[in-house]
């Protein structure tokens, strides 16, 4: 198997389509990382030779990926935070933060409804 920025990549799988398992690498990002090392991207990744695995590194370690791009993300939010912006207030809140409805389809981001107990009506 092969390991790649202390990230197990999956054997069975296509090279463009394991390198997806490293956190900031999608397809297409994936595509032109094998053009550029010239692996073939359809070669399984338990087949790769230490040399291609090397090249692989190798490019891969010109992308912003795995812990750095996590920990820039999060100073990114981080910011818009103390700014005060309308994106950083959003995710103080905990509610969606690019433009969607509120009152009916956030659970994911507001999490379950909150219970209000009922009032019994006084009966006269």
């Amino acid at each position: 198997m092969a390991r790649i920025k202390n990230v197990e990549l999956p054997g069975e799988k296509h090279t463009c389509i394991g390198l997806t398992a490293i956190y900031g690498i999608g397809r297409s990002l994936a595509k032109t990382i094998c053009e550029k090392t010239g692996v073939n991207p359809a070669k399984k990744i338990k087949d790769l030779t230490e040399t291609e695995i090397t090249a692989l590194r190798k490019e891969i370690d010109n992308h912003l990926v795995e812990g750095d791009l996590r920990r820039e993300v999060q100073m990114s939010i981080k910011n818009k935070m103390e700014i005060g912006s309308y994106e950083g207030v959003r995710h103080k809140k905990g509610l969606p933060v690019r433009g969607q409805r509120t009152n009916r389809n956030a659970h994911t981001r507001k999490g379950r409804g909150k219970v209000v107990a009922n009032k019994k009506k006084v009966s006269k």
